[in-house]
């Protein structure tokens, strides 16, 4: 089969590679339909996650059909459509028993595109498939369930829940990309009374303005004066970290209140200085995570019922075979605009 593969940093090939087969009895081999690239796929082409190798398949999103499954899959069967999501939870271990697959035990948590070979790709291999896979209804388009894959979950696990947006809060979204307008879209379920989006990109503040932003501001305008007019000089409850970079982190601790709480959901390639000598006194809250998907199905429930949008993150589709292209189109989205691109067959 075909599959993007990782040769080192900075360097990747659409390239002939074997048809996975199942190894271990949990295992789905899924043929897909459908593929999404995220901003991660981008941070292991820059070296910044060293537990890639080269040689690994890349990608953690995708929907497809069910080709096989291994004796001890139950859930799913050949035929069935299926989202695949980014996380492999065992479904056995402490950590996946409380709802942590994310820091799973029992040989998963992130596994396709990291430990092992990923999405972008004909075919894929899909451990512990009774728990990393979704029956998809068939109300619920391929382009709009891959959005399940991982930004929504992530967005909402990492950034709102863990950031504990409450109804008439102030939320600031520092990045505007995927994450962050998954982050705007799904903190509004809980009635924040303002949400700031900042980015560089205007294209991306318009795009924040469509995912329900109150107001948008350019990262290289006074964004601390700005949320500290708009919060009555307190600044915002929450920053949400959405890029993974310095700066970014750096802005999100200076714009919170005292009682405050920053959120990082960006994925960081380097160290970041933490200014403990004006957050210490100040009460603030910082949480990390890596995503765990518990929330799937809810969210796929409201995506199936009209309650959640997710078309609009698509702004550039191409077959699966243009591969290449589409993450050429992805790196460069500061020229070409994109948010997601899609790949389908």
């Amino acid at each position: 089969m075909k599959a993007m593969v990782f040769r080192g940093p900075n360097r990747r090939s659409w390239e002939d590679v074997p048809d996975p087969v199942v190894v271990a009895p949990t295992d789905a081999v899924v043929r897909v339909t459908a593929a999404t690239i995220c901003g991660t796929d981008l941070h292991i082409l820059n070296g910044d996650v060293p537990e890639v190798e080269p040689g690994r398949v890349l990608g953690h999103e995708a929907v497809g059909v069910v080709e096989s499954v291994g004796a001890a899959v139950t859930s799913i069967k050949p035929g069935d459509r299926v989202l695949v999501s980014c996380i492999s939870g065992c479904g056995r271990c402490e950590y996946c028993r409380t709802g942590a697959s994310g820091q799973c035990r029992g040989g998963g948590g992130w596994l396709l595109g990291h430990l092992v070979d990923g999405t972008h790709a004909e075919y894929v291999r899909v451990p512990f498939a009774d728990f990393s896979t979704h029956r998809l209804p068939d109300e619920v388009t391929d382009g709009d369930a891959v959005m399940l894959s991982d930004i929504l979950p992530t967005a909402y696990e990492v950034g709102v829940l863990n950031g504990r947006v409450r109804p008439g809060q102030a939320v600031v979204v520092v990045g505007a990309g995927p994450i962050g307008l998954a982050a705007i879209e799904t903190a509004r379920l809980f009635s924040p009374g303002l949400i700031v989006a900042v980015d560089l990109a205007k294209p991306r503040l318009e795009a924040a303005k469509r995912f329900g932003a109150d107001v948008t501001v350019h990262a290289d305008e006074d964004v601390d004066d700005l949320v500290a007019d708009l919060t009555g000089g307190l600044g915002a409850d929450l920053a949400i970290e959405a890029v993974g970079v310095p700066e970014t982190f750096e802005l999100c601790a200076r714009l919170i209140r005292p009682g405050g709480r920053v959120a990082n959901v960006g994925v960081h390639g380097g160290p970041v200085t933490l200014h403990l000598e004006r957050l210490w006194i100040r009460n603030a809250t910082i949480t990390t995570g890596l995503v765990d998907t518990y929330s799937t199905p809810m969210l796929l429930r409201m995506l199936a019922a009209g309650r959640l949008e997710a078309t609009g993150f698509a702004t550039h589709h191409f077959a699966l075979d243009e591969m290449a292209l589409a993450y050429d189109t992805f790196a460069r989205s500061a020229e070409t605009g994109a948010l997601k691109v899609v790949l389908t067959r």
